[in-house]
């Protein structure tokens, strides 16, 4: 047995992992998209723009926004693409960390849905389309999945429990909500008053 895997078989085999933990039934096709993303993203430098001055830096989700819809295609497609993977990434993997910032998750989480949503309309190839389709519209149960491969691999606590309620609260994670209520920080009646379910 080979216990030493590339980054390709790891992320997948985490993917898969973390799918059946949560019970998420999607395509092999979108399992794989997912497993292509994290490996894109072990270079951090994916995320981030070289600057004239020499700095990395991400532009603002509106301003991606914006230059994609003003791009050609085929730029706008690779465009929307960059904006709604790193929007799905960094939701999933940096969701907590967004609070201190001036747009929360929620805001990542809209952007990445209607990015995929573009792209599943302008992509020709039926396949890939599907892809981005499941994933627009599924797009929050993929940010779970991101989140708890985070939770493993980056030994994240899910310890801040004022974080993972105030996630909870903002974007209605199902994860969020079965982790506080392992907590024993939810009962029917919270959750009836705070995520209407």
């Amino acid at each position: 047995m080979n216990i030493l895997l590339s980054p390709k078989e790891f992320f997948h085999s985490i993917v898969e992992e973390a799918a059946s933990l949560r019970s998420i039934q999607t395509s092999p096709m979108s399992r794989s998209y997912i497993s292509e993303l994290m490996y894109q993203y072990v270079w951090t430098s994916n995320l981030f723009e070289l600057k004239e001055d020499g700095r990395w830096q991400q532009s603002t989700l509106a301003e991606q926004y914006l230059k994609a819809n003003q791009a050609p295609s085929p730029h706008k497609e690779k465009m929307l693409k960059k904006l709604a993977d790193s929007s799905l990434y960094i939701s999933g993997f940096f969701g907590d960390s967004l609070k201190r910032k001036v747009v929360d998750v929620d805001y990542y989480i809209d952007m990445g849905c209607s990015a995929y949503g573009s792209l599943s309309r302008r992509i020709e190839e039926e396949a890939v389309a599907l892809v981005y389709r499941e994933i627009s519209d599924r797009f929050l149960e993929f940010v779970d999945l991101l989140t708890i491969i985070s939770q493993k691999v980056m030994t994240q606590s899910d310890k801040d429990l004022l974080r993972l309620y105030e996630r909870y609260v903002l974007t209605g994670s199902e994860l969020a909500k079965e982790q506080l209520a392992k907590e024993g920080l939810l009962n029917s009646q919270t959750i009836k008053v705070s995520g209407g379910n």
